[in-house]
């Protein structure tokens, strides 16, 4: 999968990556976000937006994290990507 360097991200959608015009992360309500392991061995993580604090969908988000259920408060960085459901 493809990654750009923070604070851009790479977002995916049913047809595959896609970027922003601006290159910059953008989520609806329901997107999955996916948090890939930083090394090897390490397990990624995943949630779903439930909240957005701006109206154009930029960072920071909250997410509810299916590993645990717990919503935070999350700003993306390098190693995660947004899945448009």
């Amino acid at each position: 999968m493809a990654r750009t360097s923070h604070p851009h991200l790479v977002t995916e959608s049913r047809t595959g990556l896609e970027r922003n015009a601006d290159r910059r992360a953008r989520a609806r309500l329901g997107d999955q976000i996916i948090v890939e392991g930083p090394t090897v061995g390490v397990v990624r993580r995943d949630g779903e937006v439930v909240g957005l604090h701006h109206d154009d969908g930029s960072p920071p988000y909250d997410v509810r994290w299916s590993d645990t259920g717990k919503v935070t408060l999350f700003f993306p960085g390098p190693d995660a990507h947004i899945r448009h459901l």
